[in-house]
């Protein structure tokens, strides 16, 4: 029976457990349902899941899946949001949680990682030598550095410190052809071109990382957690922007609106006033003289601007716990409504009581719940719809919804995502802010690395995006 079911496999299949062996490739229905979704709304379907061990097992399920001609999608925890780690047509899906090393060089503050290492259990790691890996995502509980790397992700810290682009020094890669090369070098300003920029950010199109060496920041003396609570959301957005204007970069500065303050209170008691209309949260970092007068500078700004509450964290455990409640912010909308769709544009700062106002009006014409939590300091926002899927045409009404949310970025000076990436959910709105020539240098990028399109089919760039041929004629 076992023979007469492996013969009823695809060939690619077949091959791919005569590789890794049968316990680290996955074909069963209830493995291919489970790794359909991302932590977005979209769904896909793969062919089969494996669980490479080592870099010389991507490589060789690269070269299979090239021979059958099968497309290839890299994944890690699998918390992206915009359908960048589904299969968007059959193919392998190549899981690399099972990357885990972490091989640290304190005295050179970097460390060489897998793919799947945990964002915060690299910091953990690194802890007890008054060092961390600074990008720090709302998931960082679960999510990998893979995933940072494959959307350059960002995170309340990001603000001085930079996204995860910022903190990569070199990547190995699998290229479609099996080959393994390594971009970038653990000393600064390599010479050639930038390649290392270019695969940040990637979001898997363009090769397969199986290793990452990452630049390690130094704890800051002093930390100084501040919390303000306004009565109205203008108020607090404009707290952001004069913050800013004054010369004083905070190491986070997040906004939180009325509905998603009383869900994270409810869900992870922070101790948040669930009777603003807005919550901001500002973290100053650097030598104690330095922070406490952008303390007393910060706090005169937001009372200024109307500030009804003013709080200092006065406990290491105090700050904690407010932090816990930013962190907690996505999980807490479950008590509201069973799915959630999140976006993730960017806008310039003095836009943001604009835009925010145009969101709001948005959210209220098509009748749906809009909770608002994001990080203001670099315009990043986060318009969050809670909604039940189950509901009839409800998705279709939050995907139109999110679409003109986009589209009043955009329009504002924005763009379409800081951090969550392209994937399929925003691939055909990359004409709202490039034009054909663009999109045709981008794809040319893609075709470098990958001439047949065998990494992440179907993401990032829309359909028709290589537009001229070598001559610079329009491809028909």
């Amino acid at each position: 029976m076992g023979d007469t079911l492996k013969r009823s496999l695809p060939p690619v299949v077949e091959a791919l457990e005569d590789a890794l062996g049968a316990e680290r490739v996955r074909s069963h229905p209830l493995d291919l349902a489970i790794f359909a979704k991302d932590s977005g709304v979209e769904r896909g379907t793969a062919l089969c899941v494996v669980f490479p061990e080592t870099t010389e097992d991507v490589a060789a399920v690269v070269r299979i899946a090239a021979t059958h001609d099968v497309p290839i999608v890299p994944r890690g925890a699998g918390t992206g949001l915009a359908g960048g780690a589904i299969a968007a047509r059959p193919g392998v899906l190549v899981v690399m949680t099972k990357f885990g090393d972490i091989d640290v060089d304190a005295e050179g503050r970097t460390a060489w990682v897998g793919p799947g290492v945990i964002n915060l259990d690299l910091s953990r790691r690194v802890g007890p030598l008054g060092l961390h890996f600074a990008p720090d995502p709302s998931s960082q509980m679960v999510c990998t550095i893979g995933g940072n790397v494959g959307t350059n992700a960002g995170g309340p810290h990001c603000l001085a410190d930079g996204s995860t682009t910022s903190h990569v020094l070199a990547a190995e890669v699998v290229l479609a052809d099996g080959n393994i090369v390594t971009v970038g070098a653990a000393y600064p300003d390599p010479i050639g071109l930038d390649l290392r920029s270019v695969v940040v950010g990637s979001e898997g199109t363009l090769g397969i990382v199986t290793r990452v060496l990452v630049k390690l920041v130094q704890d800051p003396p002093h930390v100084a957690t501040l919390l303000f609570g306004f009565d109205a959301i203008d108020d607090a957005a404009h707290t952001v922007s004069d913050t800013i204007a004054s010369g004083i970069v905070p190491a986070a500065l997040e906004m939180m609106d009325q509905e998603m303050v009383v869900a994270v209170e409810r869900f992870a008691h922070a101790g948040y006033p669930i009777e603003a209309a807005a919550v901001l949260l500002v973290e100053l970092t650097g030598t104690m003289q330095g922070v406490e007068a952008s303390a007393d500078s910060v706090t005169a700004i937001a009372e200024a601007r109307g500030a009804t509450i003013t709080r200092r964290a006065a406990t290491d455990d105090e700050r904690a716990l407010l932090w816990k409640g930013r962190k907690a912010a996505f999980g807490a909308v479950a008590q509201t409504a069973p799915d959630y769709y999140l976006h993730d544009t960017v806008v310039p700062r003095t836009m943001l009581v604009d835009v925010l106002n145009e969101i709001y009006e948005i959210a209220d014409r098509y009748g749906l719940t809009m909770m608002n939590v994001f990080h203001a300091g670099d315009g990043n926002l986060h318009p969050l719809i809670a909604f039940d899927a189950s509901e009839p045409g409800m998705l279709d009404k939050v995907r139109e919804s999110g679409k003109e949310m986009v589209a009043v970025s955009v329009a504002a000076g924005g763009s379409l995502s800081g951090e969550h990436g392209i994937g399929v959910e925003k691939r055909d709105l990359m004409g709202m802010v490039f034009n054909d020539v663009d999109l045709d240098a981008q794809a040319r990028v893609r075709e470098a690395f990958d001439p047949k399109q065998v990494f992440n089919p179907e993401k990032v760039l829309p359909s028709g995006s290589r537009c001229f041929d070598a001559a610079g004629r329009r491809l028909t």
